[in-house]
C-alpha cells in the first residue's frame, strides 16, 4: 500500500509539472493594444540583465501616458536594429500615431526621424520614465541591486509578459 501511494505521488507531481510548464510556455497572457490610433507615444530604453550584469538585454517599448498602456515592446540590444524592430511591431499591430516622444538616443532619432512630429527631450517622456520605475518595483528582477535575477530568458521575458499583462489590464 505505501509502495502505491509513493507511485501515485509521482505520477502527481509529474501531471503537475507538465500543466505548469504548459501554463508557462503557452502564450496565454498577450498584450494587444487597445487602441489602433493613439494622438502621442512615448519610447524609451529599459535595461535588464539575464544570470549577471555583464549579461544586458535592453526592452524598448511605446507607452501610452494618458492611458498608462503599453503599446508595443522588443527585446534586443541597445542598437539600431532594436529601435528599428519595435517600429516594425509598431507597424504589425496596425497602430498608427500623431506624434512619438523620445529621448535623444542616437538610434530612435534615426529611425523616427522621418516622423512628422517627433518630440525628442526628456520632458516629453515624463509618463514612460515614470513606467521604468514601476515596472521596476514590480518586476524584482529588473531591480538594479538585488538577489532576484533570472537564469534564463525564456523566464525572464515571461516574467515581463505578465508584469505587461496586468499593467495593460489595470490590475496594477
Amino acid at each position: 500500500m505505501a509502495t502505491l501511494a509513493i507511485v501515485n505521488k509521482n505520477i502527481f507531481a509529474k501531471i503537475v509539472a507538465v500543466i505548469l510548464l504548459a501554463t508557462i510556455t503557452l502564450p496565454i497572457r498577450v498584450v494587444i493594444p487597445k487602441q489602433k490610433h493613439y494622438p502621442t507615444l512615448e519610447i524609451d530604453e529599459f535595461w535588464t540583465f539575464v544570470g549577471n550584469k555583464s549579461n544586458k538585454v535592453w526592452l524598448v517599448y511605446a507607452y501610452h501616458r494618458e492611458s498608462g498602456e503599453i503599446v508595443a515592446y522588443v527585446w534586443g540590444k541597445r542598437d539600431l536594429a532594436t529601435a528599428r524592430a519595435l517600429k516594425r511591431r509598431l507597424k504589425e499591430l496596425h497602430v498608427t500615431y500623431d506624434r512619438i516622444a523620445t529621448d535623444d538616443w542616437a538610434a530612435f532619432l534615426n529611425v523616427f526621424s522621418n516622423e512628422e512630429w517627433h518630440l525628442v527631450g526628456k520632458q516629453h517622456t515624463v509618463g514612460i520614465e515614470g513606467n521604468n520605475c514601476r515596472l521596476r518595483h514590480k518586476v524584482r528582477r529588473a531591480f538594479r541591486k538585488t538577489c532576484c535575477f533570472s537564469k534564463s530568458m525564456f523566464y525572464h521575458k515571461k516574467v515581463f509578459d505578465l508584469a505587461f499583462f496586468d499593467i495593460h489590464f489595470g490590475i496594477v
